[in-house]
Formats: C-alpha cells, sequence, structure tokens
C-alpha cells in the first residue's frame, strides 16, 4: 500500500480574482473562533482532496491535520501557499487547473459572503433578504446566465450508491447532454459525479463548447463531499438552507437518483415547497429514478410520503425505474413547460423569483440535541410545514452522520432522540432502516452506527 504524498506550493489565480485587499487578507487569515480561516481551511483542503475515499468531514481534518494554508497580496497578485497539501491535486509538480479554479472559488465565495452580503438586503423582509443574498452570492459567482432558455437540469442523490446505481446516472446524464441540458449537482462523488460525467460525452458528441456542470456545497458538508474533476462551477452557500434554496432558484428541473438522509431531507425540502399554496400553478418537474432493481427503494420513500404528506405529495413528483431515455424525454417537457410559464408571467429564466419558500425552509437549524428532540413530528399541522420539520430531522441525521460538529455531539451526548406520533415514528424507522440496510448512511458503511434514536411520544 502506497504511503500518500504531500506538497508544499505557491498558486496563483489565472484569470480572476487578482487582488485582495490586506483586511480580506487579515479575515481569511483570522484563527480566532469566529474569524475565517477554519472554513477558509476546511474549504480548500476539500477541493484539494478531490477523489477521496472518506465521507466524514471529523476524518478527512484528523487525516489532515498537518496541513496548511496562507493567503497574501504581493506585487505579482494574490497567491496562496499550500502546506502539506495531497499530492494528487498536482500533476508533475503543477496543480491540476480545475482545483486551481475551485481554490479561488472558495476565496471569492467566502469573502464575498461576509463581507459583502449585509449591504443588498437593506430595507427587505426578513425571507426577501435571504432570498436576495442567495441572488447575490449566485451573481457574483457568474452563475446566472441571462437570456438563456430553461436548461439547468438539477440531480440529487446519494454518495454512497453501488456500481449498477452509478453506471445509470451516467446513462442519464447521457441522454440529458444529447438534449443540450447542463446538470447541477451537489458536486461530490457517486450520484454527483456519474451525471455530470455522462453529459460531458454527450456533450462532446453534440459539439457543446459551453456546457455549465454546477457544483453546489456549503463549508459543512463539503469535506465530506469533496467537488469532483467534472464540476466547472464550483459555488458554496454559507449553510444548507440557502445550498438548498439556490439549487430551486438557480435550477429548473430536479432529478432525483437513490440515496439516503441528504437525498430524503433534499425530497422533503422540494416537496414542502411546491405544497405551500402559493406555487400551486408554478410547473416544477421533479422525478425520481433509478436503474431496474431500484423499484424497492422509490416504494419506500413514495410510501413515507403518501404515509406523511399525503397523495397530493406524491402527486407532485414521477418515478421512472430503468429508462434513461424515458427521463430526459419527461425533463425535457418539463422544461418546455417551465419555459412557456415563465414567459407568461414575465419571469426570469435564470433565477426562480416567483417560486415562494416560507420562512421554516429559510432560516437555518442547528442540529443540536434540544433542537431535534423538540422537533413537531405530528400531524397536527399544514403539510407543508410538516415536510419542513422532517427535513429538518433529516438534516440532523446527515450532520450526525457526516459533519464534524454533528459527529462530536454524538460522541459527547448520544444519539439524536426524534419524537412524534406513533405511526409516524414507524414510517420514518422504515424509511431509516431501509438505508442503513441498503448501505446508503456511509461509504463505510460496515461501520455504521445509528447518530439518531426514534420514540413514540406520549398521548396526552
Amino acid at each position: 500500500m502506497m504511503t500518500e504524498q504531500f506538497v508544499t506550493a505557491n498558486i496563483t489565480p489565472l484569470d480572476s480574482l487578482d487582488t485582495l485587499s490586506p483586511y480580506e487578507v487579515a479575515k481569511l487569515q483570522d484563527r480566532n473562533q469566529a474569524g475565517l480561516y477554519p472554513l477558509f481551511r476546511q474549504c480548500s483542503l476539500a477541493v484539494l482532496n478531490c477523489g477521496s475515499e472518506l465521507d466524514s468531514t471529523k476524518q478527512v481534518l484528523e487525516k489532515h491535520k498537518d496541513f496548511d494554508i496562507r493567503v497574501s497580496d504581493k506585487h505579482r497578485g494574490v497567491q496562496l501557499e499550500l502546506i502539506n497539501a495531497p499530492a494528487k491535486a498536482f500533476v508533475d509538480g503543477e496543480i491540476i487547473q480545475g482545483i486551481r479554479e475551485h481554490l479561488f472559488s472558495v476565496v471569492r465565495d467566502l469573502l464575498y459572503v461576509g463581507d459583502e452580503l449585509d449591504k443588498c438586503c437593506d430595507g427587505l423582509q426578513e425571507g426577501e433578504q435571504i432570498t436576495n443574498m442567495v441572488f447575490h452570492i449566485l451573481r457574483h459567482a457568474k452563475a446566472i446566465e441571462p437570456h438563456v432558455k430553461p436548461n439547468l437540469a438539477v440531480c440529487w442523490g446519494g454518495h454512497s450508491i453501488s456500481r449498477e446505481e452509478y453506471i445509470y446516472t451516467k446513462q442519464v446524464g447521457y441522454e440529458l447532454g444529447l438534449r443540450a441540458m447542463s446538470v447541477c449537482t451537489g458536486c461530490g462523488p457517486g450520484a454527483m459525479k456519474g451525471p455530470m460525467k455522462g453529459a460531458t460525452i454527450a456533450h462532446a458528441k453534440q459539439r457543446i463548447s459551453d456546457a455549465r456542470y454546477v457544483g453546489i456545497s456549503e463549508p459543512g458538508i463539503i469535506a465530506a463531499e469533496s467537488p469532483n474533476p467534472i464540476v466547472n462551477e464550483l459555488i458554496i452557500m454559507p449553510d444548507i438552507e440557502k445550498r438548498l434554496e439556490a439549487f430551486v432558484r438557480l435550477g429548473h428541473g430536479i432529478i432525483v437518483f437513490p440515496g439516503g438522509a441528504g437525498t430524503a431531507e433534499e425530497i422533503l425540502y422540494i416537496l414542502g415547497i411546491l405544497l405551500h399554496e402559493r406555487n400551486c400553478t408554478c410547473p416544477f418537474p421533479l422525478i425520481f429514478t433509478g436503474p431496474a432493481g431500484s423499484e424497492a427503494y422509490f416504494e419506500t420513500v413514495d410510501r413515507f410520503i403518501r404515509a406523511t404528506l399525503g397523495d397530493r405529495a406524491a402527486n407532485l413528483y414521477e418515478i421512472v425505474v430503468g429508462d434513461p431515455y424515458e427521463v430526459a424525454l419527461r425533463m425535457k417537457a418539463g422544461l418546455d413547460r417551465v419555459t412557456v410559464y415563465r414567459k407568461a408571467i414575465g419571469e426570469s429564466f435564470h433565477f426562480n423569483w416567483q417560486l415562494y419558500i416560507s420562512s421554516e425552509f429559510q432560516q437555518p437549524f442547528e442540529p443540536t440535541h434540544e433542537n431535534m428532540a423538540e422537533l413537531n413530528l405530528t400531524r397536527d399541522q399544514p403539510d407543508y410545514l410538516l415536510a419542513a420539520t422532517l427535513r429538518k430531522a433529516l438534516s440532523g441525521i446527515v450532520a450526525g452522520n457526516v459533519k464534524a460538529p454533528g459527529i462530536r455531539a454524538i460522541e459527547e451526548f448520544g444519539p439524536f432522540e426524534l419524537s412524534g406520533e406513533a405511526d409516524m415514528m414507524n414510517e420514518l424507522d422504515v424509511l431509516l432502516s431501509s438505508f442503513v440496510l441498503q448501505r446508503r448512511m456511509k461509504i463505510d458503511y460496515e461501520e455504521y452506527q445509528p447518530c439518531y434514536r426514534l420514540v413514540q411520544a406520549e398521548v396526552a
């Protein structure tokens, strides 16, 4: 077994972010608890660690505890000094160009979020402020492309999937690419990489040279899901809620492949938004798909949705198994409906301002033991609010599985406790148990210990 190699090098940008102010340099190097350095180091390591088989932020940080990054703005412009960086980020002593771009995307997004956003939202209501913030981050990253008809398909799915499922995601991506669709994912491995990889071949065949492979991440997850090599636009949002909003504001339709708790969180997020009465006329194609043999997975997910949110939620998506061609045809038809709708109401093609997202989906949820225990997992609330609460429960489980603060909290205080109505807890148990049995919770599934405990609430 080869010993992993490390490299120390100085890196400069190719064509963007030529200068930084002394104030910005100081912010990136501020090692205090409230400073940007910890996030800067963690996100930079994730970018350099492309292709990692670890899906635990804590394990990645421990493995590379000697890694450091320093930034300066000298007479030649911005320069990053990498110390003990993973050697796989380099070839023949030179950093891989895509990884270089992603490193400076980290600098761009962390500085902009920390320094500029407060200035863009004066006078707006809280929900409008958050949406405006998402728009400004995307525009600053040059992800907003006006005058282009809706063609961006968001693909969600697990990082821990089987070989057959991964091949299928590539086949779907290939069919999307043949129809000139670009792809947006969470930027990591598995079902986030496969559609992009398939689309690259199709785009090459169609001689499409300006295709987009957009990866949207956030600091808490990026080390566990390092950007895959195909991503040519990396965007780091401040938190999971703004990451999810960026997907649905920027993308024009969503395809969901098999996955675990994180994929279930994403499903609940989009269903909760579409269930709101203010979005009842807004077309948003949503397709669940996987290879032949994945019928049981989608039956379990469909059963959970019907049992908790009801048939109205189930009517918002289509399930297609084993047919990449059909998936692409349905998504293309869905994007055509989106185009007609946005033309009719005068909505932009590049950012879905019309979609209403309630505050329950926008406010950051901190998955502490106390907050998880206080979640209202009952049917005594509107369906879209129940979807928001279930989304938070799944978000907490993701944090306990792969995010460093969540893992530390579980190690110190034990599993998160979720309490709710008996039948709802039973349905949640069936769903989560299926993820465990199908090895979808973590890559190192043989060592997986549930970070949650389900409790039936006492009836008053």
